[in-house]
């Protein structure tokens, strides 16, 4: 049996904490977070790779056994299979709202494509989105890390030049706007953040 204790670790971490003990292979998984979110997250998670859960609760700590059910190979091969597409930041926030918020989200979002197969074909920056692909930005290096793994890293060149951070690109290329249109026409399902 293998334990993962993700208590105290924020989202999405006891997710990728769970699927990379997952992708382990162990029949048997104990994982323990502190809040019901948490709980929630690795159960969908396991649900939706075919393993069963059984929860119990004991002072301030939620523990998930998860074991194998014989599918998962099978509910894995399904869902890569239809995982074509690509994300579209149209700002350097993600949501409405809290800009603080929204920052933390959209480096959260990021950090957990990194994490999760397969990857997307592409990632588009646009409009304030392109704060995301220069100097001082957070979400650098996880970036660089899709980039090396055959994700497509467009920004907006109009959008670098407006804001002035044309030289300041860190990650992925100068693109146009044919380039991203046709970018975005070749797979399935595209998403605009």
């Amino acid at each position: 049996m293998k334990i993962v204790d993700a208590r105290k670790q924020a989202c999405p971490k006891p997710v990728i904490m769970t699927k990379k003990a997952l992708e382990e292979n162990i029949d048997n998984i104990n994982v323990i977070v502190d809040n019901k979110i948490a709980k929630s997250n690795v159960i969908k998670l396991c649900t939706k790779l075919g393993y069963d859960t059984n929860v119990k609760e004991k002072d301030d700590s939620i523990y998930i056994n998860i074991t194998r059910t014989g599918k998962e190979e099978e509910t894995r091969n399904e869902y890569v299979e239809k995982s074509n597409i690509g994300y579209v930041f149209g700002s350097n926030i993600l949501g409405k709202g809290s800009e603080e918020l929204g920052k933390i989200l959209v480096k959260g979002f990021i950090y957990t494509l990194t994490e999760t197969k397969p990857y997307p074909s592409f990632l588009i920056f646009l409009n304030s989105g392109i704060e995301l692909t220069t100097k001082g930005s957070e979400c650098i290096e996880d970036l660089k890390v899709l980039e090396k793994n055959g994700v497509k890293i467009l920004s907006c060149g109009t959008c670098l030049d407006f804001f002035n951070l044309k030289d300041k690109l860190l990650v992925g290329e100068i693109s146009n706007m044919y380039d991203i249109v046709e970018t975005m026409s070749q797979v399935g399902n595209t998403i605009m953040l």
